[in-house]
């Protein structure tokens, strides 16, 4: 038996599955703003249709580490108005990225499950480094696509991303809280502007900076670049003083500073091409671009149109094409610790088999075939710290690493189906499980517990798989139970454990 391809059960050819005039659509679920695109797909690159950019202030609403109530309405009544545009894009062709408010609240999924059922696909919140990633994407895809280094800096409201990279490819990703919104609640309450706010706000944006100076310093790359409102407003706001035809330096960015530090209160700028919505949190997105200009030796910055929300379009537009950074993310993992091959391939190749005989009947996807068969792979790697307890080891490496591409619940969930593959199955966990996952998490630990105990039994060719929403049979040739003793066991074994999943084991 060997492993089919990761994506054959639902791999077309890439110019069937995403021709020409193709629809791809990305929604950023911002701390300050939300931004659809809506793009089509013009010989290899992404033509916008739709944008549009409605402030929300997510983090504004933040308190502690709980959305308010008031915030999750503000922005679910946004997602109202933007599902009507996306009902023009196949949910398949549809991703939607929340960032780091949503990865702060302990509540998010107060939001993200109405927000769900409102637009029809999942939302996906991703750690600072993936976001990072994803900026840095899309930046690239708008610039010339040469061999210079570059720093890319995306400012939002509520963490900043620093990238640096080449041509497509980021070599180091790092997210710092740091953002507009959050710093304007905090130096700017009620929109009030001094000298000593001002210097405040430096000074905490350039300690927090100081973290990374050692890797993301002037030595490390050729061109600056800002990728966001906050740093095309103040480019925009230059420009229009006449300071520059293009671009921020260092002492443009001081002679802004001074020309605020004029108004006591935000409402009182009156500067043309400073809108309604940016000007609460400009004197705090001005304070955190003067820090990192200083401390990481900044000369002059471009900006770029590409942002997180094109990052978003051009890697889902990879994944539509089997370029997933997801499957480079997993291989790297089972390179790192020495995976056993033959073991995590029997996994994985027994994953698929059960899913695909309960799919249809428990209502899995292929979103949920994907994150099993990937789960199976790395189901052991947790042996290169200890044998004993492997899948406990297992399960807080894919926790706690680095995995481009994936969203924080694709992460977690992957890291609990290691985890939970075998031993007892303690209630909290399954009730922490299923809140965060919802019940079909139950039944592909069904399917991952299953394929563990049959990972050492090579003939399973005639494995016949049938499911009720309650039960799963296992249908082999007469005889084989009894050619298999210690199997048989392990099954039996087995279908006590997986009752308490809400699945009745049946083998004949």
């Amino acid at each position: 038996m060997s492993l089919t391809p990761l994506y054959s059960p639902h791999h077309t050819d890439s110019t069937d599955e995403l021709p020409d005039g193709s629809l791809l659509a990305a929604l950023d679920l911002g701390s300050n703003s939300f931004h659809l695109l809506i793009g089509r797909l013009e010989h290899g690159e992404i033509r916008p249709v739709h944008t549009l950019a409605e402030k929300v202030q997510l983090a504004a609403g933040l308190k502690g580490r709980k959305l308010s109530r008031e915030a999750i309405e503000r922005g679910l009544d946004c997602l109202k108005t933007f599902a009507q545009l996306l009902q023009s894009v196949e949910p398949s062709k549809i991703r939607v990225v929340g960032t780091h408010a949503l990865r702060r609240a302990s509540n998010r999924h107060a939001f993200t499950k109405p927000a769900q059922e409102i637009l029809g696909v999942p939302v996906d919140v991703v750690y600072g480094r993936e976001e990072a990633r994803l900026v840095y994407l899309g930046v690239a895809h708008s610039l010339a696509d040469d061999e210079r280094s570059r720093l890319v800096v995306d400012i939002g409201g509520g963490s900043t991303e620093f990238i640096v990279g080449r041509r497509f490819e980021p070599t180091r990703l790092e997210s710092l809280q740091l953002g507009c919104v959050s710093y304007a609640n905090t130096f700017f309450a009620n929109g009030k502007i001094s000298k000593r706010r001002f210097n405040n706000a430096l000074e905490q944006a350039m300690i927090e900076v100081s973290h990374i100076r050692k890797h993301y310093g002037a030595k490390h790359w050729s061109e600056a670049v800002g990728s966001s409102g906050t740093l095309q407003a103040i480019e925009a706001l230059i420009c229009m003083n006449g300071w520059r035809d293009e671009g921020i330096d260092i002492k443009s960015l001081e002679r802004l500073q001074k020309s605020l530090l004029v108004y006591r209160h935000a409402d009182e700028i009156p500067w043309e091409g400073l809108s309604d919505k940016r000007r609460p949190v400009f004197a705090a997105g001005l304070a955190i671009t003067l820090g990192l200009f200083r401390v990481l030796q900044i000369e002059q910055m471009r900006t770029s149109s590409g942002a997180l929300r094109e990052g978003v379009v051009y890697d889902l537009m990879g994944r539509l094409r089997h370029e997933d950074v997801r499957e480079r993310s997993i291989s790297a993992m089972l390179a790192r610790y020495n995976a056993e091959p033959s073991a995590s391939d029997y996994v994985a190749t027994t994953v698929k088999t059960l899913t695909v005989g309960v799919r249809k009947t428990w209502q899995l996807g292929n979103r949920d075939l994907e994150l099993l068969l990937w789960a199976g792979r790395c189901h052991a790697i947790g042996v290169a710290i200890s044998q004993k307890h492997y899948n406990r080891h297992s399960g807080y490496l894919l926790e706690n690493s680095d995995l481009p591409g994936f969203s924080q619940g694709e992460q977690e969930l992957i890291a609990t189906l290691v985890n939970l593959q075998r031993g007892k199955l303690r209630q909290d966990k399954l009730n922490r499980m299923r809140e965060k996952h919802g019940e079909r998490a139950l039944k592909m630990l069904v399917i991952m517990r299953l394929s563990v105990v049959l990972k050492w039994t090579e003939d399973l060719d005639d494995l016949d798989v049938r499911a009720s929403t309650t039960s799963i049979s296992l249908g082999l040739p007469k005889g084989w139970y009894g050619d298999h003793p210690l199997t048989t066991k392990e099954l039996v074994a087995a279908s006590r454990t997986i009752k308490k999943l809400g699945v009745q084991l049946q083998f004949d």
